[in-house]
């Protein structure tokens, strides 16, 4: 017997288009704000950088460090420092990719350039 393969689809996508309000989901977020929460990444030389340097984030931190690359990409921000306790690093906002990170001793030994904003966590 030879087997079949399905897309998944189970029928049309419904639409409730009675009211001006957005769709929710079952947490109160609307379906494009969930679109729009996208994770950060981390490129192949940052995560070398953060497993060099022993630096080691939580989830909790990711989600403070996710939230600052938002508030940049709300003022326009292209190529942000973002300095999160003793670590800096540089985020491509639009892709939400950090592009490189370092702790504190490395730090002081750089000028960043190419950047266009920076944030602050504290």
């Amino acid at each position: 017997m030879i087997g079949h393969l399905t897309t998944g689809r189970t029928g049309p996508l419904q639409v409730n288009r009675n009211t001006s309000q957005p769709a929710l989901t079952k947490d109160g977020v609307s379906f494009r704000e969930m679109l729009s929460r996208q994770e950060l990444k981390f490129s192949h030389h940052a995560e070398q950088r953060l497993q060099q340097r022993g630096i080691v984030l939580k989830p909790e931190q990711l989600d403070r460090i996710a939230s600052a690359v938002d508030q940049a990409a709300a003022k326009g921000a292209k190529d942000s420092l973002v300095l999160f306790r003793d670590i800096a690093m540089i985020v491509n906002v639009p892709n939400r990719t950090v592009v490189t990170a370092m702790d504190e001793s490395t730090m002081k030994e750089h000028v960043f350039t190419q950047i266009d904003s920076a944030v602050v966590i504290s």
